[in-house]
């Protein structure tokens, strides 16, 4: 059942990758192969618990945002400010119909705080390096993460600086860039918490959490 649960999750991520490319303007493979695999995972993660639908909303609007801001450089309010209210929705709806649901609806509200304070600190220290679209991503990717636990939380945060440092290091030696070249940070805070979302548990150790 877990399965065609994924294989047709899969499908419907495909199709959401290709409206994606047609809502924005982008002819590439990249959005509906990427919602299509992730879509899969998260259902094999997840199987048919109650907290499916809001992963496949964050997978969706993840790849809408990565690939917005990869060819525009910004994270449009129309994706990011909705998508608090259908996460606190879709997860405040699951915290009733599974165990110790409320305790991680705390936890998720307690994420959705905690990382959006952190960007946001880090804008006001250094506002060339961190735009206000990463805090207002922050808080929505917090949202998620705390659902899971503080170690999954953990992870997505730090994954996200360590995905960007490793990518600008690259860019760096080939001479494509220098070390004051922007980069978008979105992909990778989407990136740290999708890896986080269904490797958490097993990544948190190394940190110590």
């Amino acid at each position: 059942m877990q399965v065609w649960t994924a294989i047709a999750a899969g499908l419907v991520g495909a199709a959401v990758g290709l409206l994606v490319n047609r809502r924005i303007g982008v002819r590439s493979p990249a959005a509906p192969a990427a919602a299509g695999v992730i879509f899969a995972v998260l259902a094999l993660r997840f199987g048919l618990d109650p907290v499916l639908p809001a992963y496949l909303y964050l997978a969706a609007v993840s790849v809408a945002l990565a690939l917005i801001d990869i060819d525009q450089r910004r994270l449009p309010n129309a994706l990011t400010l909705p998508s608090y209210v259908v996460g606190l929705v879709l997860l405040g709806a699951a915290a009733f119909l599974v165990e110790d649901g409320l305790r991680h609806f705390g936890s998720a509200l307690a994420g959705m705080a905690g990382l959006w304070i952190i960007y946001a600190v880090l804008f006001f220290l250094h506002p060339r390096g961190m735009g206000w679209g990463d805090v207002k991503l922050a808080g929505v990717l917090g949202l998620y993460l705390g659902w899971l636990g503080f170690g999954a939380w953990t992870v997505g945060a730090v994954l996200a600086f360590l995905l960007g440092a490793v990518y600008g290091l690259v860019l760096v030696v080939l001479r494509r860039a220098t070390r004051k070249t922007p980069i978008p940070f979105g992909p990778f805070m989407i990136a740290g918490a999708i890896l986080a979302v269904l490797f958490g548990g097993r990544l948190a150790p190394y940190l110590g959490v």
